[in-house]
């Protein structure tokens, strides 16, 4: 209880210097259903910011896609955190997602998804080092996406814990489409790992064949937004269509998600492609975007500050520039809402005091934080 009391008061001053950064912008305001929301831009100036994870002390983690790892503290940014892997930063690769491990008070670990290069281009890998004297020690990788392959686009890349401990990384098929359909291969896959990145002994795969043993899902496109549901534990995540039909679907372990066999989007070229329904064999999307909202980071609401939104889904919106808003009804998708913020939204964090963090996808990126305006009824528990 001391232990909880003292990082509560650590937060709570952090968060007091947080409020004074209006010297980098003041507050706007935005309209939403229940009431008005105020955006406060804590920090810019990050090169196209990828990821983000709090700290225990309320400091947070920033990766930028360039191959830098930042700590935001207040108002201030660190200079590039040391320990980090050298990164394929072209196209859309670079350095990704960031997350601590669910035992960081006593292990210290911290894990990064990141384009590596080698071999024949590059591919997405996954690696954990020790977080002390804010440096990385001895990070290693701990899984890496066969094969690499040419090419700078879909390497996904969200890190999400389970329940239970294991680590799930999402990947894309790299903008080869067909590799998807194969097992032998983990492109266009979801992997599920042990947390030092050994196999659990019950993945869907272990022991099939040729399949590779790590995966969990497959027949995906490219996936950077993931979250585990609060209620069922299990993982959903928010892929990227081609020419419409961005998806929302349930991750289940062994299902075939049916790129590029099937998809609700067409091809950029405008031919067409199957949509899901055609195709039962193949596990369909629980909802769709046409046209599409290109979802990057995602999280179920659970804080205090917008009591009226718990259990809703909150997704970052590259190409709507907006923070998208579902409310749930079981596994179907009862409202939407969409906030625009006139910038590609890269990632979405809920902070421990409440308060929604989104990071923009710039040259110029920035730290934006949500807070429910003066008389909003978003503080109030609406269902």
């Amino acid at each position: 209880m001391d232990v909880i009391l003292k990082r509560s008061a650590v937060f709570a001053a952090v968060t007091a210097a947080l409020g004074s950064a209006g010297a980098l912008a003041q507050p706007r305001s935005l309209e939403a259903q229940g009431g008005s929301i105020d955006v406060e831009r804590l920090a810019d100036g990050l090169n196209h910011p990828w990821g983000m994870a709090f700290l225990p002390d309320g400091r947070l983690l920033v990766t930028e896609r360039a191959g830098e790892l930042r700590i935001l503290d207040g108002e201030e940014l660190s200079d590039a955190v040391e320990g980090v892997p050298d990164v394929f930063a072209e196209g859309q690769g670079g350095l990704l997602d960031v997350a601590l491990d669910p035992d960081f008070a006593d292990n210290r670990f911290v894990y990064l998804s990141f384009a590596e290069p080698g071999g024949e281009g590059a591919s997405t890998a996954l690696g954990r080092g020790r977080f002390e004297n804010d440096a990385v020690e001895d990070f290693a990788v701990i899984f890496r996406q066969e094969p690499k392959t040419d090419g700078e686009n879909h390497f996904g890349g969200r890190i999400v814990f389970s329940r239970e401990g294991h680590v799930f990384l999402t990947m894309g098929e790299r903008f080869l489409f067909a590799p998807a359909q194969d097992t032998s291969n983990h492109l266009g896959t979801i992997v599920r790992l042990n947390p030092d990145g050994t196999v659990p002994n019950d993945n869907p795969f272990v022991g099939a064949g040729t399949a590779r043993p790590e995966i969990w899902s497959y027949g995906h496109r490219n996936i950077e937004a993931a979250a585990i549901h609060p209620e069922t534990g299990e993982l959903w995540v928010a892929e990227m269509g081609p020419q419409g039909g961005d998806e929302l679907n349930i991750a289940r372990p062994g299902e075939n998600y049916g790129w590029p066999e099937v998809s609700w989007g067409e091809h950029y070229d405008g031919r067409d492609i199957p949509d899901p329904p055609t195709e039962p064999r193949f596990t369909d999307a629980i909802h769709q975007w046409t046209p599409v909202i290109s979802p990057s980071g995602m999280l179920f609401y659970d804080g205090e500050q917008f009591a009226a939104w718990h259990g809703d889904v909150l997704i970052g919106g590259l190409s709507s520039e907006a923070l998208i808003r579902l409310t749930l009804d079981g596994e179907r998708v009862a409202d939407e809402e969409r906030l625009p913020l006139n910038a590609r939204i890269r990632d979405v964090e809920q902070a421990p005091d409440g308060s929604i963090y989104l990071l923009t996808d710039e040259r110029n990126g920035d730290v934006l934080r949500l807070t429910p305006g003066r008389g909003s009824l978003l503080t109030r528990e609406a269902r």
